[in-house]
Formats: C-alpha cells, structure tokens, sequence
C-alpha cells in the first residue's frame, strides 16, 4: 500500500483539477463578495497564491523537502492576510473572516510542523487546510 502523504497528494491533484473548471450555474447560491473590477483582480491572485502554496507543500511532502513545504506555507501566512487591501477587508462579511484567518494561520502552523513533524502528518494537516479552502469556495464567489 502506497504511504498516507502518497494517497493525499493524488487525492489532493484530483480535487484541483475537477474545481478548475470554473463553471457556475445559474442558480449558484454562494455569497458574492460585491468586489469592484479592481479588487476581484486583486483578491484572485490572492487565490491563486494559496492554491499555489497548496501545490508546492504538496511538492514538497513528495519529494520529502521540508524548505519546500515551509517556504510555500509562508506565501499565504498572516503575511499574505495583512497585505489584503484596506477596500477589500472592509468588504469581506464576518462569515468570510470567520474561515480566511484560520486558514492563514493554518499555513503558518504548517510552516512551523516542516521542520519536524512526518510527512504522512503534513499530509494530513495540509488536507485540513484543504478542508478549510473548499469550505470557503462552497460558500462565497466573486463576479
């Protein structure tokens, strides 16, 4: 049988690729943030980033490199949090705030546990992480 971090990392590129797509019914139910054409364009490259750092700490569990996980984690810490422009803070509800400061502060507890804890257990805190993006993307959209 292949090792936990093995499984999560193909389970983890499948669940990306099939949220890709993008497609939106009509009848989609999720929260749009209200974002001016501006900050949309600002807060999906904050997106991007995080779905990002998800890739390279998985890369990383792979191949077994705890700078790479670390180093990948740091780029959606706190520090991607505080440089969220002022107008788009203001505009994101309680609800949003509720998920988006865990899940920072998840990528910065991972970038601590690198250093020492096993990959099968980075692997599963990077799924809970991934827990917390889908639940966000479940909930809120941005047009």
């Amino acid at each position: 049988m292949k090792p936990l971090h093995s499984r999560l990392l193909a389970l983890a590129l499948v669940c990306l690729a099939s949220h890709a797509t993008g497609a939106q019914p009509a009848d989609d139910t999720r929260i749009n943030l209200k974002l001016t054409p501006e900050e949309r364009v600002e807060f999906l490259a904050e997106m991007r980033q995080m779905l990002g750092s998800i890739q390279g700490v998985m890369q990383g569990i792979g191949d077994a490199d705890r700078e790479r996980i670390a180093a990948a984690a740091r780029q959606s810490g706190n520090r991607m949090a505080r440089a969220t422009p002022a107008s788009v803070r203001a505009k994101l509800p309680q609800s949003f705030r509720d998920l988006g400061g865990p899940t920072h502060m998840m990528f910065e507890e991972l970038a601590v546990r690198a250093e020492t804890d096993d990959m099968d257990s980075l692997a599963r805190d990077t799924a809970n992480l991934m827990n917390q993006c889908m639940a966000c993307h479940a909930t809120f959209r941005v047009q």
